[in-house]
């Protein structure tokens, strides 16, 4: 493994499973995408449905580290839309 992270628009996503990470974790804030339901569609998995949420890096409490959250009926890459608008905003506060 080289150390590298894959990136979207400027920022670094980590995929486990279900479960994707992007923005800097060195950052306060980062989002978490939850893959809700995917679909098939011409032999491949697709992502249909998604939790988006935006979590506090500066906290130790796993409950005050939610920021704000969305579920939405997207694919992947609008769900990275949505995280980046909110990374954005929230990091030139």
């Amino acid at each position: 493994m080289s150390g590298k992270f894959h990136s979207y628009k400027g920022y670094p996503l980590v995929r486990c499973g279900d479960q994707l990470y992007y923005g800097y974790m060195s950052d306060p804030y980062v989002i978490w995408i939850q893959v809700l339901e995917t679909k098939e569609q011409d032999g491949e998995k697709l992502i249909s449905k998604v939790n988006i949420i935006q979590m506090d890096t500066r906290t130790a409490d796993p409950l005050k580290a939610f920021v704000k959250n969305s579920k939405k009926e997207c694919d992947l890459y609008e769900a990275l839309d949505v995280g980046k608008v909110w990374l954005d905003k929230a990091l030139k506060a």
